[in-house]
């Protein structure tokens, strides 16, 4: 439909409070990276997704926390009849749908990374 499933971070986040983003989250030991990223949906938006590809990685620099992450993003959809809600209120404060052209403000560095340089492929789902 052309929008993009975004969470605002919570209180109790690592980094980028406040800011929007595209769901994530850590790999567990011995854990594959899609295996992961459909985990992390499932705890933290109780939904089930189905992954449609994986974009190459990159270097998540937040400069005035003094932290490099290296963020993996993929593109996914919910699964039919997977509606998202808010399972862990002290990491995500808010989550909806958005259209690319009328994203929240702010947006975190991945985030805006990621639809710099995927947005025409994002928009084709």
């Amino acid at each position: 439909k052309g929008q993009i499933f975004l969470a605002q971070r919570g209180p109790k986040t690592k980094n980028e409070r406040g800011c929007w983003e595209n769901p994530g989250g850590g790999v567990e030991f011995g854990e594959k990276l899609e295996d992961a990223a459909k985990r992390e949906v499932m705890e933290e938006y109780g939904a089930e997704i189905e992954i449609i590809k994986q974009f190459p990685a990159e270097d998540h620099l937040i400069p005035n926390e003094k932290q490099h992450w290296v963020a993996t993003t993929f593109l996914a959809k919910f699964k039919n009849g997977s509606v998202p809600k808010i399972m862990e209120p002290e990491k995500c404060s808010n989550i909806g749908w958005f259209n690319l052209n009328n994203l929240p403000y702010p947006l975190s560095i991945i985030t805006k990374l990621d639809l710099e340089h995927h947005s025409k492929e994002i928009s084709n789902y």
